[in-house]
């Protein structure tokens, strides 16, 4: 994972200095590609350890379509946790509950959770359920009807940035529009990001759309190519730049494989049990707040 260390330098060496939403403040540069072979293994950060439980339950839950974090929660996976707990708390209901005691009342209270657990039209109702004109458009199926039927179409795209239901959401989508692209029975997929934080986000980015990618090829018939990250905005928070340093001191080990259930042959069908990581020897976690 030479490419993401290279980002980093960049970053840590050239970034300008820059404000932001959350008030953390960040170092910056914009526009930038890493390229991944996908027959060289499974694109999963070694120079630290990345819980690709959650990468997998994530992914799954976007393709289902799916907005409320309750199902998440429920396999103690708890990286949207804090945006629904923002807003319960800016709330009349708050009454000083821990994000502890909110993710275990979204995990033991349906109602409650069907309340404040969800984070409106993010990345799963747009992939399943884009707002037309007259119909809602389920763009995945779409796509993958198009990769059978016309592979070589430039308009394989999936789009998660819906300008009219941006306000509605909990917070607008960061990876906002992949596009695969086939060639000599080969299935590649690049991803435009436009805010992408460098430290936390992008080695689970990376990973779920390498991993969307293998799926796709593998219930369209194809072989696996290249996944393309091409960032905006790629940044890292001043809180998170020590981290970032001891990551680059770190020396990337080989990558894993990932290995797909042969018996699935539609997307939608996959189980988290489908899905295999083999291989995957990081070095240790290393911590980091995220900024809300």
């Amino acid at each position: 994972m030479k490419q993401y260390l290279d980002l980093l330098d960049r970053i840590l060496v050239h970034g300008a200095v820059r404000s932001d939403r959350t008030g953390t403040g960040t170092l910056s540069v914009f526009g930038h590609q890493m390229r991944f072979d996908l027959k060289d293994g499974f694109p999963l950060l070694t120079t630290k350890k990345v819980h690709m439980k959650s990468v997998v339950h994530e992914l799954l839950w976007f393709i289902r379509g799916e907005t409320n974090i309750r199902p998440l929660v429920e396999n103690n996976v708890r990286i949207w946790n804090e945006w629904p707990f923002e807003t319960y708390r800016r709330s009349a209901e708050y009454a000083g509950e821990t994000l502890d005691a909110f993710i275990e009342r979204i995990k033991n209270d349906e109602a409650f959770a069907m309340e404040w657990g969800d984070l409106g039209p993010v990345y799963g109702k747009q992939w399943r359920r884009f707002s037309g004109r007259s119909e809602d458009v389920d763009q995945l199926k779409h796509v993958l009807e198009m990769i059978k039927t016309n592979p070589s179409s430039r308009r394989l795209i999936v789009n998660s940035w819906h300008a009219a239901e941006i306000d509605d959401m909990a917070l607008p989508p960061c990876h906002v529009m992949l596009q695969f692209h086939v060639q000599d029975d080969t299935l590649s997929c690049q991803l435009y990001q436009r805010s992408a934080d460098v430290f936390l986000g992008v080695p689970f980015n990376i990973a779920s759309y390498s991993l969307l990618t293998l799926m796709v090829a593998h219930v369209c018939g194809l072989e696996a190519g290249e996944f393309i990250h091409t960032s905006g905005d790629a940044h890292l928070y001043k809180n998170h730049l020590e981290q970032a340093r001891l990551q680059m001191t770190r020396t990337p080990r080989p990558l894993p494989r990932v290995e797909l259930n042969p018996l699935v042959k539609d997307l939608f069908d996959f189980r988290y049990e489908d899905i295999r990581l083999e291989g995957y020897r990081p070095h240790p976690a290393i911590k980091a707040e995220v900024s809300v």
